[in-house]
């Protein structure tokens, strides 16, 4: 179908700042111009911000607190997305806010280190060691451990379907959810049919992307294969928990995220895939500007909440 004018209108905006391809720009810049649209601050029930101990630093994470007082709660541990490069707690504060609302749910928001400065696999050994932390340490967070999902979009995403089968993998911890936003999963695979298609023109871009995993990959030579790279290679999906796939019509990313929708699918994982039309990369962060955003994260908080509250679902 033809672009949603929400969309379209958002596109034509950004289009008209004139911001140089991230691509371009160093780093440090490329942070600085990574900006998404937050609109209003959504009220939760309170915000901790404090650090957890890693693999070798402290992790910084964002803890939202829903508004109805429980004794435990369920968790979602999120992971930003950016490209493994950008973005921030800050910069995924909105998607968040509306995750614990809708679900009902304590939200993580993990602050792991990012390349260049830190190359793969710093980032998913900083991921793995924040779901296990709090699934360790449940009683100091006030959360149930037989109810934690993990969760994420884009670069998050690729990292959130690595975290499930690392801790399938290991035996622990336990992972009852997988919430993959618009997944990254096929690094260095075959272009998908979606990633020559939308390769310029519909915010992240081919080359984008490109450049992405150059900043943190160590190389083809070095990565190419490792299912903790590209979750698409792991061999044995069996025994995961069940997901939520969710991709945009104009996305680059869109075929491997269903690809991988439909191997968890053949593995006999239970799994849903909702394609929203119209629309792009990122836009769940955008749901301020983009009403399918809004929707998809409605969506993702009632598929979060069936898992958590089984027999009584806080979603009408």
């Amino acid at each position: 179908m033809s672009l949603d004018p929400q969309t379209k209108a958002l596109l034509d905006y950004l289009g008209s700042l004139g911001t140089p391809p991230l691509e371009t720009l160093s780093s440090d810049l490329a942070r600085k111009a990574f900006q998404l649209p937050q609109g209003e601050i959504e009220p939760v029930g309170r915000v901790e911000e404090r650090t957890i101990p890693g693999p070798e630093c402290e992790i910084p994470v964002r803890v939202y607190y829903p508004k109805e007082e429980q004794a435990a709660y369920p968790a979602l541990v999120y992971y930003h997305g950016g490209g493994w490069v950008v973005g921030n707690i800050e910069t995924h504060d909105n998607i968040c806010r509306a995750l614990t609302n809708l679900a009902n749910c304590i939200t993580i928001s993990v602050d792991y280190r990012l390349a260049p400065e830190h190359k793969f696999p710093s980032a998913v050994y900083d991921c793995y060691a924040a779901v296990e932390y709090v699934s360790d340490h449940a009683e100091e967070f006030h959360v149930d451990p037989a109810r934690i999902a993990v969760g994420g979009d884009s670069a998050g995403g690729n990292l959130a379907a690595v975290i499930s089968n690392l801790a399938k993998d290991r035996q622990k911890p336990t992972i009852c959810f997988q919430l993959l936003l618009y997944p990254a999963t096929n690094i260095w695979g075959e272009p998908t049919q979606s990633m020559v298609e939308n390769a310029e023109g519909y915010f992240l871009t081919r080359g984008t992307m490109e450049w992405f995993l150059n900043c943190y990959s160590n190389g083809e030579e070095v990565d190419k294969g490792n299912p903790l790279l590209a979750p698409i290679l792991f061999k044995n999906l069996n025994g995961l928990p069940p997901a939520l796939v969710i991709t945009a019509e104009y996305d680059p990313l869109r075929d491997e995220g269903e690809l991988y929708a439909k191997k968890l699918e053949d593995a006999g994982v239970k799994v849903e895939l909702v394609r929203y039309d119209g629309t792009i990369h990122g836009f769940m962060s955008m749901a301020s500007v983009i009403s399918l955003g809004k929707r998809a994260l409605e969506k993702s908080g009632h598929a979060l909440s069936e898992v958590f509250y089984p027999t009584k679902s806080p979603i009408k």
